[in-house]
């Protein structure tokens, strides 16, 4: 069914409304203009995956015709340098078609167009060009670039439609190639997977840095990329604060101006807590739509919930009491901290969002918060969450929504006799239902599941633990995968760089551009292991410094 105007205003309405999604991006970062490739990619991206769900949008061909590119300098990419018979918005269209059908030459696409005016008519044809002007234009007239842009968004184009239950041409590789690569050993050596990894970590880089950008006006000296790559370098060595790392990133970098540690920081403190939080989840949306075109991405996910804190505090906390707040351990010690809702089980461990933890907030808002955030990005089945977040009212909500929960329970006086009563019958597993007051005659309904541990060193009760769920006793061995989130806690912390401030926005910074480097190395990971094994083991090949170093290295675009 051919695309109306309606239909286009609804596709660019929704668009408009996603939460961290931009269109163009040229216009949300200054590293992108309007002739970059990566911002192209990322537009068609984020256009095709809104297009295919409206229902009168049925055909592949047509969304190539309909694809907005005026806005596009494809003159930055064109190496006749001239004009010609043929726009190269139009010949980037028709190779698109022609891509999308996998022919492998011109014969076939211009036969194609010959059995189709109307088509041509719709691309501004007024003559179908011969073969070997389409063969020139391919190879001569489109850059390198130009043509692996083509053959990326032709793939993107044909899995968004896929997903949307929308015929396509063919059938397309959901195993990401960036480069040619005719060595079909199964078993990659490390040379294999280091050269792996540098390709693929610069094109997720590209995809990722832009939608971070600094409000510094024009004619700066420094490019913003510097203070990207200056923060991934703070994350190379465990402890690095911005003075020292500023230093040594001054003879290790291969720019000809960096930016100091003061200057670094001072950036970083001009950006509100919410905007640090809208620049990450764009993002993560980035990165989350390069792995979502792999089989091995499960899109149907379990998230885990949790708050880490930062080491404890020493200095005069007057003033800030509402951010350097008390430990989850409730002891006498303070400190920062900070909650994250991160992809677990089969699903790449990526940080879906990351938020501050202010004094007196409730545990409710928080897992609101973050679960809105998630599901925005994935389809979520399952939340498991810490004893922490033992909270009827939280439960409720979660089961409000539709989702799974886990959540181990707090043994109280009732659970603790349970307990010892089970232990006198020798019984290692018990189910009962329970009814939670949430008050005004309210209830939320819930099961207890009772379970032993193994080779606990207790004699008494406290053998067992107790554990609620509103999905019975199935989904507790998938309470397991939340180890997950500690291992990846410890990760995120090696990632952050030192400081002795006591700025809030300042410190989240620190904490959520080191969840965006761990999420990039384990998506890189991914990637790599698609790429040279053919499917994803959750151990990775890859290793964090690797990654890292090429991130530095990369940042960004130029």
């Amino acid at each position: 069914m051919a695309a109306t105007c309606e239909s286009q205003r609804t596709v660019f309405r929704r668009i408009a409304q996603q939460p961290y999604v931009e269109w163009p991006v040229y216009d949300s970062t200054p590293l992108y203009d309007r002739t970059s490739l990566a911002g192209l990619e990322s537009d068609i991206r984020a256009v095709s995956e809104i297009w295919f769900t409206h229902h009168e949008h049925d055909s592949v061909e047509q969304f190539v015709f309909e694809l907005p590119l005026a806005y596009f300098r494809f003159e930055a990419h064109d190496r006749y340098g001239s004009s010609t018979c043929y726009e190269m918005d139009t010949l980037f269209r028709v190779f698109i078609l022609k891509e999308c059908h996998e022919w492998d030459h011109e014969t076939a696409l211009i036969e194609y167009l010959n059995r189709s005016p109307a088509l041509c008519e719709q691309l501004g044809l007024e003559t179908v060009p011969d073969q070997s002007t389409l063969w020139r234009s391919w190879h001569e007239r489109f850059s390198v670039e130009l043509r692996s842009t083509v053959e990326t968004v032709s793939r993107a184009i044909l899995i968004k439609a896929q997903n949307a239950s929308v015929s396509v041409p063919r059938d397309p590789e959901r195993k990401l190639r960036y480069r040619n690569n005719d060595d079909e050993d199964s078993t990659p050596d490390e040379q294999r997977v280091l050269e792996r990894t540098e390709a693929i970590t610069d094109h997720v880089g590209r995809i990722v840095f832009p939608a971070f950008s600094l409000d510094r006006g024009e004619g700066c000296e420094i490019h913003e990329n510097a203070y990207w790559s200056l923060q991934t370098y703070l994350g190379l060595r465990e402890n690095l604060a911005a003075n020292e790392g500023a230093r040594s990133f001054t003879y290790e970098s291969a720019r000809e101006r960096t930016p100091l540690g003061h200057a670094h920081r001072d950036q970083i403190r001009d950006l509100s807590i919410e905007q640090i939080r809208e620049m990450y989840r764009q993002a993560v949306t980035r990165l989350m739509s390069e792995v979502a075109e792999t089989e091995e991405f499960f899109r149907a996910g379990i998230v885990a919930i949790d708050i880490t804190e930062a080491d404890p505090f020493t200095g005069d906390r007057t003033g800030h009491e509402d951010e350097i707040i008390g430990t989850k351990e409730k002891t006498d010690e303070y400190a920062y901290q900070w909650a994250t809702v991160q992809l677990v089980g089969n699903a790449v461990p990526i940080v879906l969002d990351a938020r501050p933890v202010r004094n007196g907030e409730s545990r409710l808002e928080i897992v609101k918060d973050l679960l809105d955030s998630a599901e925005d990005l994935v389809h979520v089945d399952n939340v498991l969450m810490d004893r922490e977040f033992d909270s009827q009212r939280v439960l409720e909500m979660i089961s409000q929504r539709g989702l799974s929960y886990v959540v181990p329970k707090r043994m109280q006086t009732s659970e603790k006799a349970q307990a010892k009563r089970l232990l006198q019958r020798d019984q290692d597993r018990y189910e009962t239902n329970r009814k939670l007051h949430l008050g005004k005659n309210e209830w939320h309904e819930t099961t207890l599941i009772y379970r032993r541990k193994e080779n606990s060193e207790h004699d008494d009760h406290q053998q067992y633990s107790v554990f609620m769920t509103n999905r019975g006793s199935g989904h507790l061995t998938e309470y397991g995968y939340r180890w997950e989130i500690e291992s990846g806690y410890r990760s995120i912390k090696r990632f952050m760089a030192a400081t002795t401030s006591k700025d809030f926005g300042l410190r989240f910074f620190y904490f959520a551009f080191a969840c965006l480097l761990y999420s990039i190395w384990r998506a890189v990971d991914l990637l790599v292991q698609v790429e040279l094994i053919g499917e994803y083991e959750h151990a990775p090949i890859v290793t964090a410094d690797n990654t890292l170093t090429l991130l530095k290295k990369e940042t960004g675009i130029g």
